[in-house]
């Protein structure tokens, strides 16, 4: 039998729990992964308490976008996959598992510098920082301002910014400035006075904004700083970037991603695992917990007590 962590009703971390179910069979063109690591995102804390909307609960609801692994089964019809590959896993509901059925369309092979815990990381950070750069049309020669620099998507914002030739602005705490110095960005405090400090390491001015921060002081500040709206963009204040005439892409948005922007979603997938395995890239991993210890997992993310991404070892 296989574990899954599943909730059956909205509410705090207490909510999951493990169960057995039987092992996954694939249909046409899926794979049977034996997780390795599933990373732990906020979009599974949000959709968990209900502060994301949801269907209503019917059954046993599995959590997890993300997650690594090596395949056990194939079903018919798949090709340029084999029995024991190392994969990543992107957007397949269920990741916090022991076997998961996927669609191959959503792996992508894990070459051996790459480890499991980076690849479980990839998905939903990398895949948000590499579609917002580029529906905002980032280029050579831009200025970035990322807010919330130091959090996942944002590191992974600096560095796919720095590759394409802009220069990278980011706020962070100051005890998360080298780390940001290290990963190409300027870095600078968030808190009063925080347009004269931008401005100040950006005296040619900002031309591209990813909040993802989504406070008060990110809004205000990305307004008074770039006069083209269309290159603002949040990640987090969805329901109302529009009331700001900015662009929001996912973040509780209205607005679903267009067909390009989802295809720019899965292309980061295989993006940043070359990058990966040719050292031109990393990923900031935290802490492991067992699986059956997701509730503890999500307390500790909610809790912003560490820094780094959280993975669940089944």
């Amino acid at each position: 039998m296989a574990r899954a962590i599943v909730y059956t009703e909205f509410g705090s971390p207490d909510v999951l729990h493990q169960i057995e179910i039987p092992d996954p069979v694939p249909v046409r063109g899926e794979a049977i992964v034996r997780i390795e690591a599933a990373g732990v995102n906020p979009i599974d804390g949000k959709l968990r308490s209900a502060k994301r909307p949801s269907p209503p609960i019917t059954e046993p609801r599995p959590v997890g976008f993300d997650g690594a692994g090596v395949i056990d089964v194939l079903g018919d019809g798949v090709d340029g996959f084999a029995v024991g590959d190392r994969v990543a896993i992107r957007d397949t509901r269920g990741t916090y598992s022991s076997l998961l059925a996927v669609p191959v369309e959503r792996l992508a092979l894990l070459p051996d510098a790459v480890t499991a815990g980076e690849g479980a990381a990839i998905g939903i950070p990398a895949g948000t920082a590499y579609q917002a750069l580029k529906s905002l049309g980032l280029t050579e020669g831009d200025v970035l301002l990322v807010h919330a620099g130091s959090g996942s998507v944002g590191q992974a914002a600096v560095q796919f910014a720095v590759a394409w030739g802009a220069t990278v602005i980011a706020t962070a705490s100051p005890a998360r400035h080298d780390q940001l110095r290290e990963l190409g960005a300027i870095p600078v405090a968030y808190g009063d006075g925080l347009i004269d400090r931008v401005r100040e390491a950006a005296p040619q001015g900002v031309t591209v904004v990813l909040d993802g921060a989504g406070t008060d002081e990110a809004i205000q500040t990305s307004l008074e700083l770039v006069a083209d709206r269309d290159r603002i963009a949040t990640i987090v204040r969805g329901p109302d970037a529009a009331d700001f005439g900015i662009r929001a892409f996912s973040g509780g948005s209205p607005i679903p991603l267009t067909e390009q922007e989802l295809a720019w979603r899965a292309e980061a997938l295989e993006a940043t695992i070359a990058l990966l395995a040719s050292g031109d890239f990393s990923i900031e991993l935290g802490p492991e917990l067992p699986l059956a210890e997701a509730a503890q997992a999500h307390e500790l993310m909610e809790s912003g007590a560490t820094s780094g991404k959280i993975l669940l070892i089944p």
